[in-house]
């Protein structure tokens, strides 16, 4: 059945996230180049403006499951620095680079807000058991774009903020390579830290926290029951 008794999204959520995302895009492209929409979070919002729309559990689901913990910290981190002056894991030092313009850094708080939206989304749409299983294997793949395709750090003198080391496959410096460790080592290791220390520890917790999606019911035309409720 469609119509707005369905919808368990409301159209003023879909239309503002889509226009932020139209804002967001060619700022992030110019700036950063293209490469930066590899990342995980930049990933998510771009699958999240799909899945918002078609309100997929399952899009949802798999963008919590990637982004939820990293982003949390990326919160943490912000509120540290503002409140007391320091950084917990310095992910958010560029929001206070003030070679980066105000607007583009105002447009970087999708971070801090996008993993509460997914969560939201959940609340009324249900997590989709099948998100580990999927996003696994997502993460290992972008992981080897990034690191076979995208830019190694340094980046180049002449553009400081083009996006090199896409999900710190080269390292957790992005002005120089890690040394600790062989490079491929690194990546297998960066690749497990991804799925069995973020994205398996939000699974079992998003399990928990949420239902599962409500099936979809066909609904006669003309019937006045057995649709699903708008939640």
């Amino acid at each position: 059945m469609t119509g707005a008794a369905t919808r368990r999204i409301p159209t003023w959520a879909k239309v503002s996230y889509t226009a932020f995302v139209a804002v967001l895009v060619p700022c992030y492209w110019v700036t950063y180049t293209p490469w930066n929409f590899l990342y995980f979070c930049d990933i998510a919002l771009l699958v999240t403006g799909v899945a918002i729309w078609i309100e997929s559990p399952l899009l949802v689901s798999m963008q919590a499951v990637a982004i939820t913990l990293p982003q949390i910290l990326w919160v943490i981190d912000l509120l540290c620095r503002l409140v007391a002056g320091v950084h917990v894991t310095g992910v958010t030092n560029y929001m206070f680079d003030p070679s980066l313009p105000l607007f583009l850094r105002g447009l970087s708080l999708f971070h801090g807000w996008l993993p509460f939206v997914l969560l939201w989304l959940l609340s009324r749409l249900g997590y989709d058991r099948r998100a580990l299983g999927l996003q696994a294997p997502v993460a290992v793949i972008v992981l080897l774009i990034s690191y076979l395709l995208a830019p190694a750090p340094p980046p180049p003198a002449l553009h400081p903020s083009w996006a090199v080391n896409i999900n710190y496959v080269y390292g957790l410096d992005d002005k120089h390579p890690q040394t600790w460790m062989p490079p491929p080592l690194w990546l297998l290791v960066v690749m497990a830290f991804n799925v069995i220390g973020l994205c398996a520890p939000t699974h079992f917790v998003l399990r928990r926290a949420f239902n599962a999606p409500a099936p979809i019911l066909n609904t006669p035309p003309g019937s006045s029951g057995g649709g699903r409720r708008d939640g």
